[in-house]
């Protein structure tokens, strides 16, 4: 069953964020003044603080708050995102999604070839290989431009029989003027469920696959 899990809730997020950012500027101020007493209770007297030492300190306890109230700031809009994202995220179950891969079957729905090229190409081939290593179809598709292109597997080997059941995998070559251009591989997968984890938000596939949001090429 799709599910949606470590779901978060923006505004308590934020919440939780600021409420330890003002404990931790209010320690620093704390800490601060305690030391700020301390050294003026013990000064020499014959050699007291001036109001140049004093404003210096003061000046050097603001940049401290300022820097910490910027990170309190930056964190707590990086968990309003990742909870955003979570929520979006959740909107693809069900659906199925090209990401980076290799893998591929004779299946329908998952005879997807996908690629992602850096640039346009006078020539791109697709390699599928059966589990043992062994190249079972090469597929010409020709000049394309530069960008996400895909091609449907019709299930068949080379010699025009069908591949049995399995997972294969493909490989992608493409050549612009004699020389190989930089290709990444993209596969199509279904979306069983979103999570959030120290890596963002993750879209677990079928097939025990896991990727990033960010990975996501196109939405079926």
């Amino acid at each position: 069953m799709s599910t949606v899990q470590d779901t978060t809730s923006a505004g308590s997020a934020y919440g939780a964020t600021a409420g330890a950012a003002k404990g931790g500027a209010q320690q620093t101020q704390d800490r601060f003044l305690s030391l700020l007493v301390a050294q003026m209770k013990n000064q020499d007297p014959l050699n007291p603080l001036d109001n140049a030492q004093v404003t210096s300190q003061m000046a050097q306890l603001s940049t401290v708050e300022g820097i910490e109230k910027m990170n309190a700031g930056l964190e707590a809009l990086a968990a309003s995102m990742g909870a955003s994202q979570l929520s979006q995220a959740a909107s693809l179950l069900g659906h199925g999604v090209l990401v980076p891969g290799d893998r591929i079957s004779p299946a329908e729905y998952e005879n997807l070839i996908g690629f992602e090229l850096s640039r346009p190409a006078d020539k791109v081939t697709a390699t599928v290989y059966d589990a043992s290593g062994k190249a079972v179809r090469t597929l010409d598709l020709g000049a394309r431009d530069g960008g996400v292109g895909m091609v449907a597997w019709d299930g068949l080997k080379g010699d025009g029989t069908p591949a049995p059941d399995g997972q294969y995998r493909f490989e992608i070559e493409a050549i612009q003027g004699g020389k190989p251009l930089s290709v990444t591989p993209l596969s199509l997968g279904i979306v069983n469920s979103v999570s959030q984890d120290g890596q963002g938000v993750q879209l677990n596939l079928s097939g025990n696959q896991s990727v990033g949001y960010a990975d996501i090429r196109r939405i079926f």
